[in-house]
């Protein structure tokens, strides 16, 4: 159900220290849980940071059964929206992500293993969301919207971002709450430079869920690390 890390932790006197124990998910040790202090016998914090008391506000969100399921987490649609933007700025400096592109402009858009598929270019179109809540707050546009068959053909196209709890098969795209969103990239496998300037025109997708039978929010670790960068930031400039 859940395993436990030892950290070690500052106690009020600088000169003792002592070792504090936090439980983490056992499908997902990156995740801790804290009871929460509304509710502590009957809900949980999952947070990406170890920092206790832990901070709701940057926190995955709350659950009523551990582990969790679908039906028991809710969501922090704030999380969510920390998570989108740490794609928007950094999900083309991952490697993983990198060879996909590369992928691309080596075989003419065909499959791009388990992070996804490439979709030559198409109007763009909104795409209403679906599931229960979540979402990482796009407006469905872009590669995540686009079902048409695989390859460029030398007209560039949308490489989808997806969570790594389920990759799909070989030839296939992940479900749509498995996609974090889609990048656009050239017929020479480059990112187009969107708005802002920043690479990769990111759109995301609007479908995706935190949570599933497949698992709970798999990143790589590149991602995962800058994400968590992130939330340590935002907790710095609540604290001051």
């Amino acid at each position: 159900m859940f395993s436990t890390t030892l950290l070690k932790a500052s106690a009020r006197s600088p000169l003792r220290r002592s070792l504090r124990l936090l439980s983490t998910l056992q499908s997902n040790p990156h995740i801790y849980i804290f009871p929460n202090p509304s509710s502590p016998s009957t809900s949980h914090i999952l947070t990406l940071l170890p920092t206790e008391p832990p901070s709701q506000t940057f926190s995955i969100g709350t659950t009523t059964k551990l582990p969790p399921t679908a039906d028991s987490l809710t969501e922090n649609p704030h999380f969510l929206s920390i998570l989108n933007d740490v794609l928007r700025l950094h999900a083309t400096e991952d490697p993983m992500v990198q060879g996909q592109a590369a992928a691309f402009a080596s075989t003419s858009g065909s499959a791009l293993g388990s992070g996804g598929m490439f979709f030559p270019q198409q109007p763009k179109r909104k795409v209403p969301r679906s599931g229960k809540g979540g979402g990482t707050g796009g407006d469905g546009a872009g590669g995540a919207s686009s079902q048409g068959g695989a390859g460029g053909g030398g007209r560039g196209g949308y490489l989808h971002v997806s969570d790594l709890r389920a990759p799909p098969d070989y030839g296939r795209i992940a479900w749509p709450e498995d996609i974090f969103g889609s990048l656009e990239v050239d017929g020479r496998g480059e990112f187009v430079v969107g708005e802002g300037g920043v690479k990769g025109n990111w759109q995301a997708s609007g479908t995706y869920r935190v949570i599933t039978r497949e698992g709970i929010l798999g990143l790589s670790d590149f991602l995962r690390g800058k994400l968590v960068e992130r939330l340590r930031e935002e907790e710095k400039k609540e604290l001051r």
